[in-house]
């Protein structure tokens, strides 16, 4: 049950992260002008969203899992939003963050072995 919460809190934190990037192209950067349209946007709010039940699932994590090994689990969320901003947004990765990111799976499949 611990690694199901985890995985949610991972999926939570991305869909929030990709949410408020788009929020941001759609906005066309941010500005003290568009600030509250921003604020406001449905995208913007699905990621808040996002973040509020993301923390209700991490505090469910903690209270199942050491945090030593949870939080460094969490760090999948960096190689899950890095794919899929490449995929979704057309970002370009260099090389050196496809290293970084399969360094970052290494790390959380050693932290994670019994």
């Amino acid at each position: 049950m611990s690694g199901l919460l985890l995985a949610i809190n991972i999926v939570l934190l991305a869909a929030g992260q990709l949410f408020w990037k788009k929020a941001m192209l759609v906005a066309g950067g941010i500005s003290l002008q568009s600030l509250p349209g921003l604020l406001m946007s449905p995208l913007f709010l699905l990621g808040a969203i996002c973040y509020g039940a993301a923390t209700l699932s991490w505090i469910a994590v903690l209270s199942r899992m050491p945090l030593s090994l949870a939080y460094p689990l969490q760090s999948l969320t960096y190689a899950i939003v890095m794919l899929a901003a490449w995929q979704l947004f057309g970002e370009a990765v260099p090389l050196s963050r496809w290293i970084g990111a399969g360094i970052i799976l290494v790390g959380a499949f050693v932290v994670g072995l019994k």
